[in-house]
């Protein structure tokens, strides 16, 4: 990650520190009221990186969206979210949000026998490139926003996949400090991973779900959702993957969602 360039975080601190918008701070405490259980000084941080994501990523709407402050905004503070208090560089592969008016598709090749592909066009709500773009379904967007607590964020998983991809392997693991740390995740997840796959196997049920036995990208992604939206439920049921999440986003939902903060 380039995260040293003069010219540019003078940039970053500057707009960081103009006024935020009064409009746009009520966008937020309408559409995400995860928020509500930010410190004053997370809240204060959190509008500094909205300002400089809006200023620095092109939102595009599609099938004739328009782009407005309040798509900006919701989109903008969820995603800030994962980087509150992460040593990051804004998304810097990401250049671009595409929004849709509803949800959307995308075709997805399967290889068979004999070398037949076969292309099927998947319903999707949101969906993460390495190329530099997020696509977000903004009835998707907004609805999940504003329903904190059901476990499923569009924003949440399609950004944790950005982060996972930075390190330049979309493979369940993001960029860490360490190799002890390195060690640990892999330790820690593997397990988890392989124990939802038999969950999923036999049927059982999981606060964690099917979808996220899939592939290791997507148990990330999916672990990212609950714990920021689960966060009490995670720890209680799955403590050893709880902690691993806690040391990689500097964050501690769990406790937070027992606070209140005006």
């Amino acid at each position: 990650m380039s995260l040293f360039h003069p010219l540019r975080d003078h940039r970053r601190k500057a707009l960081a520190e103009v006024p935020f918008p009064s409009a746009w701070a009520a966008i937020i405490d309408r559409n995400v009221p995860y928020c509500r259980s930010l410190s004053t000084d997370e809240r204060a941080r959190l509008e500094g990186l909205v300002t400089v994501f809006i200023a620095e990523k092109h939102f595009e709407g599609c099938r004739g969206l328009k782009i407005s402050d309040e798509i900006k905004v919701t989109v903008a503070a969820q995603a800030c979210l994962l980087l509150l208090n992460l040593r990051h560089d804004f998304y810097e592969r990401l250049e671009s949000i595409l929004v849709y008016p509803d949800g959307f598709v995308y075709e997805s090749e399967e290889h068979g026998t004999d070398n037949i592909v076969a292309v099927a066009e998947v319903p999707v709500m949101g969906l993460s490139s390495s190329g530099g773009a997020v696509a977000l379904s903004w009835p998707d967007t907004l609805d999940a926003a504003r329903s904190p607590g059901d476990g499923k964020n569009v924003v949440f998983h399609e950004f944790a996949h950005q982060l996972d991809q930075l390190d330049d392997a979309m493979d369940g693991a993001p960029a860490l400090s360490t190799p002890a740390q390195y060690r640990e995740w892999a330790r820690v997840l593997g397990a988890e991973y392989q124990r939802l796959q038999s969950e999923t196997a036999r049927g059982s049920p999981s606060l964690i779900g099917p979808y996220a036995a899939t592939k290791p990208a997507e148990f990330f992604a999916v672990v990212t959702e609950l714990f920021f939206e689960q966060p009490q439920a995670l720890q209680q049921q799955h403590p050893g993957l709880y902690e691993e999440f806690r040391a990689y986003y500097r964050q501690d939902p769990a406790a937070r969602s027992g606070e209140s903060h005006d």
